[in-house]
This record gives C-alpha cells, structure tokens and sequence, in this order.
C-alpha cells in the first residue's frame, strides 16, 4: 500500500514558510525548509519555484538568504478560497495587510 498525505508537497512547503524564521530569526533556506517537509533541497527548491511562478509567493534577496513573502490573497486553484484562508485554519497570523476583499476601491 502506498503512502499518500493530505496536503500537497506544494500545500507543506507553502505552510513552512508561513511559519517565518529559523531559530536564529533569519530567512529558511531551501534546505531548512526541505527537511522540515521531507523533501530533498532540490525538490524544495522547484517547489519554491512553482509557487513564485503562480504567484502565491514573493522572494526577495536578504544578504546570502532568501526571505519570502506569501500573498495571501491569491486563490487556490482548485477551491474559492484564498490561500490565506487556508493557512489560518493551520494556525498563520496575517500581518498587518488586510484581504483583497477588505480593501475599499478607489473612486475614479
């Protein structure tokens, strides 16, 4: 019988980084992040990718790290939810930015 998980790798790396910073309060690295998910840190660092690609993620150069900052607000592909909201049920605290949908618009 094969192993399965509820979540995604994808789901398991994104949730990683949701939980900020090591111990010693710098950026994860894909390493750091790979082992913390039990992923190799190649495979962390394509995962990294992909989510950057689609949007779910920014990374941004901080000396020899990477820090990364999700946007919350980018809906999942397969529900019609945001990701943030996803990642509050499994604990995340937002910071300081309201959703999309809090925002007033602009009159023109």
């Amino acid at each position: 019988m094969s192993e399965w998980t509820f979540i995604t790798k994808h789901g398991m790396v994104l949730f990683s980084i949701s939980k900020g910073r090591d111990k010693m309060g710098r950026g994860k690295t894909a390493r750091e992040i790979g082992d913390e998910v039990g992923v190799t840190e190649r495979t962390a660092h394509k995962i990294i990718t992909d989510l950057e690609r689609d949007g779910y993620i920014v990374k941004t150069r901080v000396g020899n790290r990477n820090a990364y900052r999700i946007r919350p607000e980018v809906p999942m592909k397969v529900a019609d939810t945001e990701v943030g909201e996803l990642l509050e049920l499994l604990g995340w605290k937002r910071r300081g930015r309201k959703k999309a949908a809090d925002t007033p618009e602009k009159a023109d």
